[in-house]
């Protein structure tokens, strides 16, 4: 049984549907992006997860829940990082995940503190763990929502633009933390991203949604061998012929071909593998 189920939902403003018909499911432990242009209803569906919104129609369902008939039960598996960030700016981070524990009812035993500065440990926040979050930087506060996200050891975790403003180091620091929330805990990672990179390298699985529906969602190394790839000539006379290829075979079918047909030599032969921005564009232009 999917650990978390998208049913058909729809959710719309007057004449406008922000959502169509979005039907998808995600396994226990799977690592799954969710792509889409700016506007193409992204947050308004984790909105709906979250339960900060409600859909016109269709059901969420988290583990066999349905999240609006359950919502104390489905929130309680549910760690979201909302793309706005919020959490009192005279608490330090230490004070803010303590607090955050006890909303969740989680006593203050030394394992569960213990818990608290692997946390700050791991999202780099450990030193500073006693100043006050105001005097944080962009990327530490979206660190610390995170952080909060976590507390409660979610089997979900829903990341909404987690790495914006985050600088690139930080961001490598994060993924690595990812997979390993994914080996010791089996946590379900669902991310929506601008970044194509992160989502190509960390992703098991790509859902594109594109003017409210979803219009592909598949294995991620489905999608990019789907894709040809691109082979490019350059001749001596500055002139670049690009081609695109099926196998290998093609790649020498082509030089010979060209170089037969030229009067100028090809001093240069690139050939560039498929990537999911190519993909996406392809699927969403």
């Amino acid at each position: 049984m999917p650990i978390l189920s998208f049913k058909n939902i729809k959710k719309s403003y007057g004449d406008f549907q922000a959502l169509k018909n979005v039907d998808f499911s995600i396994e226990k432990g799977e690592f799954v992006s969710l792509l889409g242009s700016n506007g193409a209803g992204k947050t308004t569906l984790i909105n709906c997860l979250a339960g900060i919104l409600t859909q016109t129609e269709g059901e969420i369902i988290v583990e066999g829940k349905n999240t609006i008939d359950n919502s104390s039960e489905t929130k309680q598996l549910l760690g979201i990082v909302d793309q706005e960030v919020s959490f009192d700016p005279f608490f330090t981070p230490l004070e803010t995940l303590e607090m955050m524990q006890g909303f969740f009812g989680i006593p203050p035993t030394k394992e569960n503190n213990e818990y608290i500065h692997w946390l700050l440990e791991k999202l780099s926040l450990a030193d500073k763990k006693n100043a006050k979050s105001n005097t944080l930087s962009g990327g530490m506060k979206r660190r610390l929502m995170i952080a909060k996200a976590l507390i409660h050891k979610p089997k979900i975790l829903v990341l909404d633009e987690p790495t914006a403003g985050v600088d690139i180091e930080l961001r490598k620091n994060l993924w690595i933390f990812m997979r390993e929330l994914q080996k010791k805990y089996n946590t379900t990672i669902l991310l929506t991203t601008h970044y194509l990179e992160e989502a190509e390298e960390m992703s098991d699985k790509i859902a594109i949604l594109h003017n409210g529906e979803i219009i592909v969602y598949k294995e991620t190394q489905e999608l990019l061998k789907n894709n040809k790839r691109t082979l490019f000539l350059t001749f001596q006379s500055g002139e670049t012929k690009k081609f695109m290829i099926e196998n290998d075979s093609d790649i020498m079918k082509n030089i010979i071909a060209e170089e037969k047909k030229s009067e100028h030599t090809i001093c240069n032969i690139q050939i560039k593998e498929p990537k999911l921005e190519d993909v996406f564009w392809e699927f969403t232009k």
